[in-house]
This record gives C-alpha cells, structure tokens and sequence, in this order.
C-alpha cells in the first residue's frame, strides 16, 4: 500500500463529501419515485456540502490527494448523473433517443469538465474557471425542473425547452468560455458593511421565493460567461479598429 494512504484518511473533509454523495444519490432515487421537488433540494444540498468540504479541509489543514479524488467522484454523482436523471425522468423520458441522447451529453460533459479542472494548471481558478462549473449547471437544470414543477407545468409540455437547457449546460461545462470563480473573496478578512447587506437580502429573496430566485441566480451566472465572452470579443475588435486608423 502507498505510504501516503497507509496511516489513513482525513475524516472530517471527507464527511461533508460524503454528505453530498448521499445527497446526489438520494436525488436520483427522489427522480425516479417522481418526486420532482426533493429532488432538486437534494442537488441544492450537495452544492452546499460540496463548497464546505473544501474550506473544512484548507481550514483545519486536512487537505489531501485522496480527499480531491474523492470531492471530484461525488461530484460525478451529485453534478453530473443527478441532474441529467432528473431532467431525463421529469421531461426527456417521452422524447426517446434525443430525451435520453441530452442527458446522457450533459452526464458525459460533466465528467469531461470534471477531468479537465483536475489536471489544469493554467487557469487561475481564484479569478475565473474555464467552462461553466459543474455544480452552477446542476444548479441550472435542478432550478429549471424545480421552478416550473412548483408553478404545477408538467415537464413534457416543455420537453424541448428542457432538452435545449440540458445541452446547452452540457456545452458550456466543456467549452473555453471563462466563468468568475469569486475564489478571491476573503471571508474571513474584513469587509464593507455593504457586503453584509448584500448577503442578507440575498438570504430574504430566497427565504421568499427558493425555486425562482435560485434558478435565476443560476441562469445569470450561465449566460454570464457567453455575455462576457462576446463584450470582450467586440471590445478587441474595436481596439483594432483604431489601431488601424490612419
């Protein structure tokens, strides 16, 4: 056995993944007892246990190799096979091949968005990832089936709707179009009082409203990336403009 395994493994980062896994897992078993509302709540939870296990481990510096192969196999689950089951059962099931096609290019996207953040080392994650971060596209479809299955819309009303949101979330988790991390926050140093404000009345507009608010967070921050992409596309493409003005 490895030297570095041998002594064993760090327990408390480890739980929060855990507690994810099971999350991710118990959301697919929700999708297909058709139960359309704990299912994305369980996604949700993986989302929040998935950002503390991290911080847990740089905090209490339980950081591990394994607890990273770990996080990412969880995260497969929870991000990347959760939300394709739950879109495919609530809306894909009765489209045949192209229903089960889209779920399986946004299962398949996850893993290979996945694969890429572990071995990149290019990209400064504290500013922006490259692709779309699996866990805001779970928060994207899990959002998506959550708000219209709590407006009472059945899922194969909008079946192609559905479709096209699955595989463009698919898309964006393996293209190059970066997305902000918000890693540099620094929550534990001081900050403008505004930001305390921010935080609480992010907290009432969910409290008022979880499906809508949270889906929307999530759309914004997907189109986020194309938005952003396409600003800085016609900003070079003015600067050379000028440049080869006389």
């Amino acid at each position: 056995m490895d030297e570095k395994y041998a002594k064993g493994i760090y327990i408390l980062p480890n739980l929060f993944t855990t507690a994810g896994l099971f999350a991710g897992f118990y959301a697919i078993v929700q999708a297909m007892n058709g139960h359309f509302e704990s299912a994305p709540i369980a996604v949700f939870i993986a989302m929040v246990m998935d950002g503390l296990d991290g911080r847990v481990a740089r905090w209490t510096h339980t950081e591990s190799e394994f607890g990273a192969q770990y996080d990412s196999l969880a995260d497969m689950v929870s991000f990347g096979l959760a939300p394709a089951l739950i879109v495919y059962e609530w809306a894909l099931a009765d489209m045949g091949k192209l229903g089960w096609l889209a779920a399986f290019i946004y299962a398949a996207a996850a893993a290979l968005r996945l694969a890429r953040f572990n071995v990149q080392t290019t990209v400064d994650r504290r500013v922006s990832f490259q692709g779309l971060p699996s866990p805001a596209a779970a928060g994207l479809l899990a959002g998506l089936v959550w708000v219209l299955y709590s407006y009472g819309v059945p899922g194969k009303e909008i079946s192609i709707a559905a479709l096209l949101f699955t595989v463009f979330a698919g898309v964006a988790m393996v293209s190059n179009i970066r997305y902000r991390s918000f890693k540099h926050l620094n929550v534990k140093g001081r900050v403008p009082f505004i930001s305390v404000l921010v935080v609480v009345l992010l907290f009432v507009l969910i409290s008022l409203d979880p499906p809508q608010v949270l889906f929307m967070v999530f759309l914004v921050y997907a189109i986020s990336g194309p938005v952003g992409a396409l600003i800085r596309k016609s900003r070079h493409t003015g600067e050379k403009r000028v440049a080869r003005l006389p």
